[in-house]
């Protein structure tokens, strides 16, 4: 693919994210046809499959026989001005949260989960994997370490258990007082990618995260990958208040 073509794509791609973003084509609704699409964009339609198979990768479409290109999802917005887990913004959404534990596996924590964590280096921690739904879909990826204290009663948990902070509040007394964020973008990694049926290398949004008791006890650090396009994160700031910052 030439330069001027990509060029192109890019374009078609981007205008018809916006379009979907603001609401032009809803989720579940399907797209006009690749024909019309060619003729409203004045490309042709290779061009128009191009763009249509990257919304694809981005968890945006999905081509249905006979009925065309179905928009997947729109997108969601979660404030930062209230702490919320993923499974009660969820529901606040008008959507049913899910998740399925991969992997729960113990070992001695890094210097960087050590710092995070207020524990020794090399203490054991318990890394757990799970995929999260948003009515069915696989939306993201959480990689979570607990320290020692928590791991039994994570343990204890369902692998399919829609919502652990809830169940650590509720079971065990362990509520998330408050949290530190950092969010970036990554490209999906082999392993996401099969977690996520995403194309490796695929973009994904990351934030990564430590989770604290209101006596400042770390419960947990980690990192959530979100397929683009699912979820947009949304803070207000203003001179006299931001808790907000740059960092590398």
């Amino acid at each position: 693919m030439n330069a001027a073509r990509a060029s192109i794509h890019r374009d078609v791609l981007r205008d018809l994210l916006a379009r979907i973003i603001d609401g032009e084509f809803s989720a579940g609704t399907p797209l006009p046809a690749e024909a019309k699409l060619a003729e409203q964009y004045g490309v042709s339609r290779g061009t128009i499959r191009t763009a249509l198979s990257g919304l694809e990768d981005r968890g945006m479409l999905v081509p249905v026989q006979g009925a065309g290109w179905i928009v997947q999802s729109s997108l969601n917005t979660q404030s930062f001005r209230e702490l919320r887990s993923f499974a009660q913004w969820a529901r606040s959404k008008g959507m049913t949260p899910g998740g399925q534990v991969h992997s729960a596996t113990p070992r001695p924590a890094s210097v960087q989960e050590a710092r995070k964590l207020l524990v020794k280096p090399k203490s054991e921690v318990l890394e757990v994997t799970r995929t999260r739904t948003l009515d069915g879909r696989v939306v993201m990826l959480e990689r979570t370490i607990y320290p020692e204290w928590m791991s039994e009663k994570i343990r204890s948990l369902p692998a399919d258990e829609p919502s652990v902070v809830t169940v650590l509040a509720e079971r065990f007394g362990v509520v998330t007082a408050h949290a530190d964020h950092a969010i970036d973008a990554v490209a999906a990694s082999s392993t996401d990618a099969a977690l996520l049926h995403v194309r490796r290398s695929s973009p994904l949004l990351r934030v990564r995260r430590t989770s604290f008791t209101g006596s400042g006890v770390p419960i947990e650090h980690g990192e959530d990958r979100y397929l683009p396009d699912t979820i947009t994160f949304h803070a207000q700031t203003s001179n006299a208040s931001n808790t907000l910052s740059r960092a590398d």
